[in-house]
């Protein structure tokens, strides 16, 4: 798990470069007008899911990990705590669903507030649990870009 401020690109030399590719595509995107849902950029090999929604209790936040797609989380606007543990760490609840790609895990207890400009990004040994609220939910604007492995 990366996270940092997006400006920074000093992360850009510890990453592979299809990751590199995800944070200039949200450096250079105005992403606050960006029409929510799914835009392809370079087919199913970069993909960014522009979501809104409100931060949500704990109890009301899954824990997974991915094996064919890296996570690259970008908050526009608002923040959120986001809960993040190695693989080897939790224990799984639903075997991973290639289809899907998704394996779903017993909840964590680490957690990083990501406010608006920072980014996280997790790979596949990576559990993670974003939407999480940082105290009371309040309202969230992220992009999350899949890049394919």
């Amino acid at each position: 798990m990366i996270v940092d401020r997006l400006g920074n690109r000093s992360v850009d030399a510890h990453v592979p470069p299809r990751v590199g590719q995800a944070l200039e595509y949200l450096r250079t995107t105005d992403l606050a007008v960006v029409p929510l849902g799914r835009h392809e950029i370079d087919g199913d090999r970069l993909v960014a899911l522009v979501q809104e929604y409100e931060t949500r209790l704990p109890a009301d936040c899954v824990w997974e990990a991915h094996r064919r797609y890296v996570d690259v989380q970008y908050v526009v606007r608002g923040a959120e705590r986001m809960g993040h543990a190695s693989i080897a760490d939790v224990v799984p609840r639903v075997a991973y669903d290639a289809e899907k790609d998704v394996a779903l895990f017993e909840p964590g207890s680490r957690f990083v507030t990501v406010s608006a400009g920072m980014v996280a990004i997790f790979g596949p040994d990576d559990v993670h649990s974003p939407g999480h609220a940082d105290g009371n939910p309040q309202p969230v604007r992220k992009v999350v870009v899949k890049v394919e492995i």
